[in-house]
């Protein structure tokens, strides 16, 4: 078999060690993927102090009444636009707040657009479109660290005024890159599939977003301790969660708690401290405005 040319990208590599996973049994198939997919966490790890400062540059962002915006095309997108919308049910924020672009636009969430990755004029629309300025943050997302639409996007939202990052999955150089504020370089190696970078590329990406967005958020106030305190509750599911919030953080029943919520017009937060520190609705809500929104502020100064 004559060997593929090869690439500098790492993502695009052949890994040796699935070489013959098309004679794999099932259950050889788990093994190798699992072996490989065991490494990412390790490869996130090695970027920990590149993701803390993104973080820091979101909070910055966030708090200056500006936006994270996630940039991406194809699963780098998708994962972007999948983060962006978890945002408002899991801490009660603003759609607008955490947005994402992806190269394609909805279309393709459900099918692959072809072609649109390398359009770099759709990603300096697109920011236009978004207004993006200086307040801004935007993340591009591109696992091979060479996407033309992520590149370009994130050129223009730096001549824009925005901080900027780029997570990727390869070991090329992007330190160097005058449009990056804060390059994270998850180095995955080769793909079980080479080239897919949908797999070990992509669980990385989820991880290094997960973290962010969830990092900021803790940044925020939006949690006390490691309980979501802003979230929706827009079903039974989180219904039956906030009212077990609310029990566990005031030693309450579950009907204490759901009186609670009601006077507090389903507000969380507001909910708490009112249980927490035996005050009314009205005095309640100035303590938490005073507060920034954090409950942990108001309830360790009564």
């Amino acid at each position: 078999m004559t060997s593929l040319p090869v690439d500098p990208r790492t993502t695009e590599q052949p890994n040796p060690r699935s070489a013959a996973i098309d004679l794999a049994s099932p259950l050889e198939i788990v093994d190798i993927m699992q072996s490989e997919d065991a490494t990412v966490a390790a490869a996130v790890a090695t970027q920990r102090e590149a993701i803390a400062r993104a973080i820091d540059f979101a909070e910055r962002a966030l708090r200056a009444g500006g936006r994270l915006v996630y940039l991406g095309a194809g699963t780098s997108g998708r994962l972007g636009v999948l983060d962006a919308a978890e945002c408002p049910p899991t801490f009660g924020t603003d759609p607008a707040v955490v947005q994402a672009i992806i190269a394609g636009g909805a279309a393709a969430l459900l099918q692959a657009q072809e072609g649109v990755e390398d359009d770099a004029q759709a990603a300096v629309s697109d920011i236009a479109a978004r207004n993006v300025g200086p307040n801004d943050f935007v993340v591009g997302i591109a696992a091979s660290g060479t996407t033309p639409f992520v590149h370009a996007g994130l050129a223009e939202a730096k001549r824009r005024g925005a901080a900027t990052a780029l997570v990727a999955c390869t070991s090329l150089s992007l330190a160097s890159d005058d449009v990056v504020d804060v390059p994270i370089v998850v180095v995955t190696g080769p793909e079980v599939l080479t080239g897919s970078t949908r797999l070990k590329a992509g669980t990385a990406t989820k991880m290094v977003l997960n973290i962010i967005s969830t990092g900021v958020m803790i940044r925020l106030g939006k949690t006390f301790g490691n309980l979501m305190v802003d979230l929706r509750a827009t079903n039974a599911k989180l219904r039956d969660r906030t009212e077990r919030i609310l029990m566990e953080i005031c030693s309450v029943d579950r009907p204490v708690a759901r009186d609670l919520l009601k006077s507090a017009g389903g507000r969380l937060k507001v909910a708490i401290v009112m249980g927490k520190l035996s005050v009314g609705l009205e005095e309640a809500e100035r303590a938490l405005e005073a507060a920034g929104g954090n409950v942990r502020r108001v309830t360790s100064t009564r």
